[in-house]
């Protein structure tokens, strides 16, 4: 089994779950900026932060043969603070030629407050500005139905913007359909307590078909499993889907997004 993780916050995990994802067939990792466990108190962080993912973690990931690419932004969590995100954004351009770095993610709404908007819109504009890919974290729980339709109308309000380019992560049964019928991709993230199981998501695969979707663990400080999609794998051969239809949605399907950026590549 061969397998891409497009979403996963590996600065929170030990060496021995890059091992366990090395052993399963893991092909390369992308690691979307974050929340620390906690709201960092000034710009320097972030900055710091970045040159963690951009040097540190893609030579750790080297050491067990995993290619490691990274996404920048300051993220949902921490962006109610217009005046830090301002900072944030000031110095991002500086890491984007680095040569694992994908694009502006993950940039969304977490509360879907004004500030939040205002800051996501900030990241969209960046990303038209310089030609990046966009990853984009929707709200959990009942706050999901309402960030995703605020996020598609921000997308869709930058004329730069091509829907190909971006994917809505973290999608249920009640947003994947407006997501995938308004040209953009869709993430399904596979968390053991929220988000979606591997029976929903591929309930949801069935329902809607493979095409612009793609699975994740988006494994962080919470509860999460890195091992989730080969999981996930199992359990669609186990519902009769062959081993060509698993493997193009786990390896295929992030491989024709992530290839949209020339620096993605795999030995």
């Amino acid at each position: 089994m061969r397998y891409i993780e497009p979403h996963a916050h590996m600065v929170s995990r030990v060496t021995d779950d890059y091992v366990a994802m090395a052993a399963s067939g893991c092909a390369a990792i992308c690691e979307p900026a974050f929340w620390a466990g906690f709201d960092r108190g000034s710009s320097a962080g972030f900055h710091d932060y970045f040159l963690q993912l951009t040097d540190y973690e893609p030579k750790r990931a080297a050491k067990y043969g995993i290619p490691h690419f990274c996404w920048l932004c300051i993220n949902p969590k921490e962006s109610e603070d217009v005046g830090l995100a301002k900072e944030v954004l000031s110095f991002i351009p500086e890491f984007l030629d680095r040569p694992n770095v994908l694009g502006i993610g993950e940039i969304g709404l977490n509360k879907n407050s004004r500030n939040e908007l205002e800051v996501l819109e900030m990241h969209i504009d960046l990303a038209a500005r310089h030609d990046q890919l966009i990853l984009v974290h929707t709200p959990h729980l009942e706050d999901k139905l309402k960030g995703t339709r605020l996020t598609l109308d921000a997308l869709r309000n930058n004329p730069r913007i091509r829907p190909e380019r971006v994917i809505i992560d973290h999608v249920e049964e009640h947003t994947v359909g407006m997501v995938l019928d308004a040209g953009f991709w869709a993430g399904m993230t596979l968390y053991p307590g929220s988000k979606c199981s591997p029976v929903r998501a591929i309930d949801i695969i069935e329902n809607y078909g493979p095409e612009r979707l793609w699975m994740n663990s988006a494994c962080d400080w919470g509860v999460s499993i890195p091992l989730s999609i080969p999981y996930t794998a199992l359990e669609m051969r186990r519902r009769g889907h062959s081993a060509e239809a698993v493997d193009d949605v786990i390896y295929q399907n992030p491989l024709r997004f992530l290839s949209q950026c020339g620096k993605f590549g795999l030995r």
